[in-house]
């Protein structure tokens, strides 16, 4: 008889919960980190429903204006009543555009405001002066999911663009067009989007985020369009004055007058038209957001639109997540479970310094600036101390006080934009959290050279106080060694201890890392799953965190007295459960930089010496691999 761990150990953890279990209608996968989203879900929806009816009480905080919005977004009467009106000023906007000087007059308030453009200035800490907030210039998101879709062949674009154009038509109708007004421009948007697409980098491209740092004088960025007024933007958008911005893609932005020009004008108009448009359905009526989600849904593979009062916990969270968060995080989150995870945390920096002392390709000088980064690194675990200032001016106005879904959010995200380019120059905090606490996952931050475990992921079946330690080890203690070893991928490690972006390898060091790293891509590219193949190259970064992630983990796990090695193997395969819809899957093998999660359980797996000797897989069984074509770096 077969024996299924030695043949495929993510199946033999995982198969007769992926025969039983079903994917919610309304998302296009389920799982481990999908079961513990749809739990936290359900828990604050029935809070906030609670608060709402006052059966519980509210917080004397930044709480009760999350539940005004929140039964703003629930009430669909009042929403339905209001229909599209609530964007008609900003369509009016776009309608009433008639040249790029027309559009440069208005262009700071434009911004702020987050009406369409084909660029998109953003606020992060300058990579080279992490301890300062710099301003960056992005090109435009396109319609389809990756620029890939584009070319000559793809067997997914005919249909997906159909759809879209078919979605697109429909509602321009609701929006008072009629059918020959509404296929031109929904024409002339595609035909727009289209024309950007040759200019803009691949998913595959992006992966490596280094390259997206490229200072240019503002005199540069100025130069890059004769109809666009850069200058007159930043200067509206600043309170500071600056000499450079952040390119993150030059070659979009070297190529923006052909783009942007007047013969362009009317299809970038129609295309402003149609993304405001989708902005701003899920705010609308229930038919506008059942049908402004078509695309989305086909894309995914999902069913049915999210349900009425999920959509609406989601929009609240979308504006208030640090806020609630916080709440769930103080709420839920123990000091025992807390004091645990911190435990496990500083036992897995001691394991990769361990790691880093003994790692014989590294030269003394590199690996000792590899501790000093692991030295500074921050570790942030649960909920932050505070949230960021800016919630304290989101004050919901309700219904009584004249106030709609649409307006309430529209003056929060103006607010947030505006908070955002006022950061510009300023310090960046390295206490402040980009993910809410009642968030399932985890990052690290380059930039910032911190780690971050939202509350939300710190229990089952990652983490609990009634699993034993090796079962947790290989869930979240995986989850930590996995991000602290982002600091050492191939993206992290050009970042020094202080956030900068600094080579701090030998050229020797950083030529043998280079090579491990190849090591990594060949080892996953081209596997086949769903009916399409992984790129190598867009995953390397995860799969190197996986990688070190696992290898570190169960090292540590290995310390305890009471290690139980089935446990540790056991909840790593669990953890990465998932049934997805196909459509989905081959989706995130084009865009996602993470592998798919049968292959990272299994693969992982297959590149340690442990997991080979404790059950006794040899060669002949599929979960084999030779010693020398195991792949460790760290």
């Amino acid at each position: 008889m077969t024996d299924l761990k030695k043949q495929d150990f993510y199946e033999y953890v995982n198969g007769d919960w992926i025969k039983t279990a079903v994917i919610p209608a309304d998302k296009p996968a389920t799982g481990g980190f999908q079961d513990l989203v749809e739990g936290i879900d359900q828990l604050l929806m029935n809070e906030l429903n609670q608060m709402s009816d006052g059966s519980l009480d509210l917080p004397e905080n930044r709480m009760q204006d999350a539940v005004k919005l929140y039964q703003l977004a629930r009430d669909y009467d009042t929403r339905n009543q209001l229909g599209s009106t609530p964007i008609a000023d900003l369509l009016a906007r776009v309608s009433n555009l008639t040249s790029f000087e027309a559009l440069n007059q208005q262009l700071g308030d434009w911004i702020k405001e987050g009406l369409p453009l084909p660029f998109h200035f953003f606020v992060m800490p300058d990579m080279k002066k992490a301890t300062e907030h710099a301003l960056y210039l992005n090109p435009t998101s396109l319609i389809l999911p990756d620029k890939t879709y584009y070319e000559e062949g793809h067997p997914q674009t005919e249909k997906l663009l159909q759809v879209f154009f078919e979605m697109t038509v429909k509602l321009l109708q609701q929006f008072g067009k009629t059918l020959p007004e509404a296929e031109t421009i929904a024409e002339q948007a595609l035909a727009f989007d289209k024309a950007l697409a040759p200019y803009v980098l691949s998913a595959e491209e992006s992966a490596d985020y280094t390259k997206a740092y490229n200072p240019k004088k503002v005199t540069e960025v100025a130069a890059y369009s004769q109809q666009i007024d850069f200058l007159k933007a930043i200067d509206e958008l600043l309170s500071v004055t600056i000499d450079q911005v952040i390119v993150t893609e030059p070659i979009y932005f070297e190529a923006f007058d052909e783009i942007i020009s007047d013969d362009h004008f009317p299809l970038m108009k129609s295309w402003m038209y149609v993304q405001t448009i989708l902005t701003y359905t899920s705010y609308l009526s229930e038919e506008l957001r059942q049908l402004g989600g078509t695309y989305r849904r086909f894309l995914s593979g999902v069913d049915e639109a999210m349900p009425q009062e999920k959509a609406a916990y989601y929009l609240t969270l979308g504006e208030f997540g640090q806020v609630i968060g916080l709440y769930y995080g103080q709420k839920y989150f123990g000091d025992k479970a807390k004091q645990d995870v911190q435990h496990m945390v500083q036992t897995m920096i001691g394991v990769y310094k361990e790691r880093l002392a003994t790692k014989e390709w590294l030269s003394e000088a590199t690996r000792e600036k590899a501790i000093v980064k692991l030295n500074n690194m921050g570790v942030h675990v649960g909920y932050p101390d505070k949230i960021p200032a800016v919630y304290d001016l989101f004050v919901t106005k309700t219904a009584e006080e004249g106030g709609t879904l649409v307006s309430n959010v529209r003056h929060f995200s103006r607010l947030a934009r505006e908070n955002r380019f006022s950061k510009v120059k300023q310090p960046v905090d390295r206490n402040e959290w980009s993910m809410a606490a009642c968030t399932v996952n985890a990052y690290y931050s380059g930039m910032m050279n911190v780690i971050v475990f939202p509350a939300a992921i710190l229990q089952k079946p990652f983490y609990s106080v009634d699993q034993s330690a090796s079962a947790n080890y290989g869930g979240i203690g995986a989850v930590i060694a996995h991000e602290i070893s982002h600091a050492f991928d191939n993206n992290g490690a050009k970042f020094d201890e202080f956030g900068n972006l600094n080579n701090w390898w030998s050229d020797e060091d950083l030529a043998h890392f280079d090579q491990l790293a190849e090591a990594m891509i060949a080892e996953f590219d081209g596997l086949e799953i769903a009916g399409g193949k992984v790129n190598g190259k867009l995953t390397v970064s995860e799969n190197i965190a996986d990688a070190g992630g696992l290898s570190c983990a169960l090292e540590a796990a290995k310390k305890e007295s009471n290690v139980a090695l089935d446990d540790f193997f056991t909840n790593w395969a669990k953890i990465w459960r998932t049934k997805a819809k196909e459509q989905y899957q081959q989706l995130l093998l084009s865009v996602d930089v993470h592998g798919p999660a049968k292959l990272r359980a299994n693969i992982q797996l297959q590149n340690l010496a442990d997991f080979h000797a404790f059950y006794g897989i040899e060669a002949g069984d599929a979960m084999y691999r030779a010693p020398e074509d195991r792949v460790q770096i760290w």
